[in-house]
């Protein structure tokens, strides 16, 4: 009898388990032995026993959480046995190291989880990468049809007019220490921003770590020391701290897909709100789940209900996971 894909993949307190070779991907708390998608610290908690993640993303752990993130860990480097399943690793396109994970048992459905990914190119990490599955499972961070993210690069556009309007005023850049802050140096380079940026010392080891993986990002100074840069960026959280108090009448910008939502940008205090995500918005979302035409969709972390009546109408069997735990990354 061939292995239903609740066989081979279940959700559990703990996150999704994999019975025949018994792992967990992204688990919500400490198990003996962890695939991690990326980095991001809602995917990615230390105290496992054993992880398996790409390179890049083991090297983003251990910057994060310290070299004894876990017990021991093993860089996924092509197609890989665990107990009865073969596990690949694919680029997910979502942030620097992050990857789509594809098993494969002896018998029974392909199963891909996708875990955060995005399909507009990312100068900062590897493009998405279609892999042929019979269950995927997507996420749904923007899983409602009021969501279509614009091109980045014009929403860097409107960051440096705005720089040329207020020129006596510094902009301040709210964005996730990993991912969001490197690609925005990168848009604002891409757009025609030379200057050097100013960064928040909490943003400094990882965009270290992009530059020695050979992604450029100009010329970078600490924003305690900024000198005559007008473009700072800081993690979301210095924005409601006593650190925004050193810059004098700043205009305070904040990149994230959420920005979609005004109501939002205005509970925050953001004059200037950039939709530039890191994830699938709604088109991207249903795009790929007709592209990849898999025989069932599963769906996890985010509006589960909106992306489930799409399937419904479009006659695609699909399954809210209903996994607590995986939001945007914490600020």
């Amino acid at each position: 009898m061939t292995p239903r894909p609740d066989n081979i993949l279940c959700p559990t307190e703990a996150g999704l388990y994999c019975p025949p070779g018994d792992f967990h991907i992204d688990p919500l708390r400490p198990v003996p032995r962890a695939l991690i998608t990326h980095g991001h610290s809602d995917h990615a908690r230390p105290g496992h026993g054993a992880v398996m993640a790409t390179r890049q993303t083991l090297d983003i752990m251990a910057i994060r959480h310290g070299e004894d993130f876990a017990a021991s860990r093993q860089a996924a480097t092509g197609p890989t046995r665990i107990g009865g399943v073969t596990v690949s690793f694919h680029p997910a396109g979502h942030v620097l190291g992050s990857a789509q994970i594809l098993i494969t048992p002896d018998r029974g459905p392909r199963i891909l989880v996708s875990g955060d990914y995005c399909r507009t190119p990312n100068p900062t990490c590897l493009p998405w990468e279609p892999v042929a599955c019979d269950v995927f499972i997507t996420e749904a961070t923007f899983g409602l049809p009021v969501f279509h993210h614009p091109d980045p690069l014009v929403e860097a556009g409107r960051l440096l007019a705005s720089m040329a309007e207020f020129p006596d005023r510094p902009h301040l850049v709210g964005a996730y220490a990993l991912g969001k802050a490197q690609r925005m140096i990168a848009l604002a380079r891409a757009a025609g921003h030379d200057a050097p940026i100013a960064i928040h010392g909490a943003l400094q080891p990882l965009c270290d770590y992009h530059v020695a993986q050979g992604i450029g990002l100009g010329p970078l100074v600490p924003a305690s020391d900024p000198g005559g840069a007008r473009l700072i960026l800081a993690p979301p959280s210095a924005f409601a701290s006593p650190w925004v108090q050193r810059f004098r009448d700043p205009v305070l910008a904040y990149a994230s897909g959420w920005m979609t939502v005004r109501a939002r940008a205005r509970s925050r205090g953001i004059e200037l709100p950039l939709v530039i995500s890191d994830h699938a918005d709604w088109p991207a979302l249903t795009a790929t789940i007709r592209e990849l035409a898999p025989q069932e969709v599963w769906i996890t972390h985010g509006a589960e209900d909106g992306l489930l009546r799409w399937c419904e109408l479009n006659a695609i069997p699909a399954r809210p996971l209903r996994l607590v735990g995986y939001e945007d990354e914490p600020e």
